[in-house]
């Protein structure tokens, strides 16, 4: 049995938490008294403080792994900046500085760091092409998860998510109302998000960065159509690129978003051995279709 720290114990932690529970000393971290109660009702130990602060996380207890999953609430690169990289700074130094410092730190990321590559596969050793200033500080933090560690003699991973889906983040209106624009669709179920960082972690995989995406990137369009087609109303409209770039009202950020098309393998995953709970979205989704189609 190990002791876990889960620091940010959001929407895929609060998951990570459940699934290690039953195993492990998990405690969850939230900054908010509102996040600490979710730890609480998810039913695992939780301490509020917030990884920008060391004082704070000395109410944290000491952890065999750390989990950094804090988020920045959707907020712009500024403050992107201060909790993923000064953030996880403070948190490396905190923790990796007492007498029983962790062995290892998973710390989870997106695979907007790619950039575009004009709808081609990459992998793990495809170099990286940060087009936002946000994803410019997540490729900066990427390295400090990586390298900061080693320096204390522990070992860092980067779990790589691509989207996120699952409960209360499905978007079924969205795909079914349209319109739809044009590109790939490159999704990871919450519960194998959560379930590659435990399969990570339990395994003692030393892997730098490691790419948590299911079996099939899609075209949108053909997602739509297969969403529409099993919840039993009409394709939604599409929008090429260049139609939805002609937007007057779109931001710098959503162009850039837009622009950027790729394909994520899921090899390595594979490889390591990790089972997907929804290898894709056909199985992910099948919930959501069943209670739309109830309704």
């Amino acid at each position: 049995m190990s002791r876990v720290a889960i620091l940010g114990c959001g929407y895929v932690g609060l998951e990570l938490g459940r699934q290690l529970a039953a195993d492990h000393d998990v405690v969850g971290v939230r900054r908010s008294e509102a996040g600490r109660d979710a730890i609480e009702q998810a039913g695992f130990e939780a301490v509020r403080a917030d990884v920008t602060d060391a004082d704070s996380l000395s109410a944290v207890p000491d952890a065999d792994w750390v989990v950094f999953a804090a988020s920045s609430g959707g907020r712009g690169a500024e403050v992107a900046r201060e909790v993923y990289v000064e953030g996880l700074k403070t948190a490396i130094d905190h923790f990796w500085s007492r007498t029983d410092a962790p062995e290892r730190l998973v710390y989870t990321s997106s695979t907007g760091v790619y950039g575009d590559h004009g709808g081609d596969w990459v992998d793990e050793g495809t170099p990286l092409d940060p087009q936002t200033e946000k994803t410019d500080v997540l490729a900066e933090a990427e390295r400090v998860a990586r390298e900061r560690p080693g320096e204390y003699g522990g070992h860092g991973t980067v779990a790589r998510f691509a989207g996120l889906y699952g409960p209360d983040r499905y978007r079924l209106e969205r795909y079914l109302e349209g319109p739809v624009t044009a590109g790939y669709l490159n999704m990871v179920h919450r519960d194998d998000a959560a379930g590659a960082v435990r399969f990570l972690l339990e395994g003692g995989h030393r892997d730098g960065v490691v790419l948590v995406v299911d079996d099939e990137p899609v075209e949108k369009w053909a997602f739509a159509d297969w969403l529409a087609e099993r919840c039993g109303v009409a394709f939604p409209p599409k929008q090429t690129t260049e139609e939805r770039l002609a937007d007057p009202d779109l931001s710098e950020t959503a162009k850039r978003r837009i622009e950027t098309s790729k394909r994520c393998s899921n090899d390595r995953l594979r490889e390591l051995g990790y089972e997907f709970a929804y290898p894709t979205f056909r199985d992910g989704y099948r919930a959501a279709v069943d209670s739309y189609v109830a309704e």
